[in-house]
């Protein structure tokens, strides 16, 4: 397993990260344990939730997937030979704390929250899970600009996180699903305020999905936050299971009807595409997909999500597949044709 440094922190996390978003909802306590096992046994040091888990999310199950967690880590007994890694929710699910925001307040709160649930005295990677100012982000297009009286200041947000880090809850910080602006401006207030450096931005990144590659990646190399890039299987649409209008039984995008992102006319013909190109080469259509984003110079991490232990051994599998400069071609020209169908 290859491992790449997470940031400027000093920590280095395997290039396949386990994410966890489906414990407690598709999963049980004991198949998350089991895949928490079979992923530390392959390899990964590097583990990913987040308060709001399991997806969808719902006030009757929220903080179930770190609950799992925490259970595990207390029965293996080992917290420090991984890397844990979580999130605080920002604006939009009521279920939480009444409605999360990326203040001083809430964000005391939900470390604390966490970290029980978790069962252990702190985390070593905590992330805003998204924006707590009106911008693009899961999907949004066409930008307008909106000046929030009521947006938590970024500031504010930072100075909290560094009293978190100075009580040893947390080891360093991360963004999620945010900008270049946003990315460069909590930058920019580490360096004018001696506040934390942000380590790593998780954002999506996929065949279906390279936007991170207009603005994000440049960062990423200049300044070392680099992508822990999220549904690199876009929704598992690029296994080809749901082509021709397939609808597997325990199917996420058959199961669950919100998740519509990867699901429009133009992701299928793109997906039509990468798959038989996959086929073509002889490869498992989700390994490549895969073995792409792992490929990927501004990348720290992948996070490899699955239900069945069928499907963790295969995306498993990706770590080891390297995809020659040919079909990296072959794939680029897809891409130049139609270009992410799915931002």
């Amino acid at each position: 397993m290859q491992t790449r440094p997470l940031g400027r922190t000093g920590m280095q996390v395997s290039r396949l990260c386990l994410g966890t978003m489906t414990f407690g909802e598709q999963n049980s306590e004991a198949e998350a344990h089991e895949q928490l096992d079979r992923a530390v046994a392959f390899g990964i040091n590097f583990i990913d939730t987040a308060e709001m888990y399991p997806v969808p999310p719902k006030a009757d199950t929220q903080g179930l997937t770190e609950r799992y967690v925490g259970s595990w880590l207390k029965q293996r007994g080992e917290r420090d030979d991984v890397i844990l890694a979580t999130k605080a929710a920002g604006p939009g699910l009521d279920h939480i704390r009444g409605g999360p925001r990326l203040t001083r307040e809430h964000l005391f709160k939900a470390i604390d929250a966490s970290l029980e649930r978790l069962q252990t005295d702190y985390v070593d990677l905590y992330q805003l899970h998204w924006p707590d100012r009106s911008t693009n982000f899961f999907g949004k297009l066409g930008y307008t600009h909106n000046e929030e009286e009521d947006a938590t200041p970024l500031e504010e947000t930072l100075s909290a996180l560094k009293e978190l880090v100075d009580a040893g809850k947390i080891r360093a910080i991360g963004l999620s699903n945010d900008t270049p602006w946003g990315t460069m401006r909590a930058l920019q207030l580490a360096d004018q305020l001696d506040l934390p450096r942000v380590a790593s931005i998780q954002n999506p990144y996929n065949l279906l999905n390279r936007s991170f590659e207009v603005g994000l990646a440049e960062i990423a190399h200049r300044e070392d936050v680099g992508l822990l890039a999220y549904s690199p299987l876009g929704f598992g649409v690029l296994s080809g299971k749901y082509l021709n209008g397939a609808k597997p039984p325990k199917g996420r995008l058959t199961l669950f009807e919100r998740f519509k992102r990867y699901t429009s006319p133009e992701a299928d013909a793109a997906t039509h595409a990468y798959v038989a190109l996959a086929r073509d080469y002889g490869l498992d259509p989700a390994q490549m997909a895969l073995a792409f984003v792992n490929s990927r110079s501004f990348l720290t991490s992948n996070i490899i999500g699955a239900t069945t232990m069928e499907q963790l051994e295969s995306n498993l599998a990706s770590e080891s597949l390297k995809l020659d400069d040919e079909l990296l071609e072959a794939i680029d020209d897809i891409h130049r044709r139609m270009p992410n169908p799915c931002p």
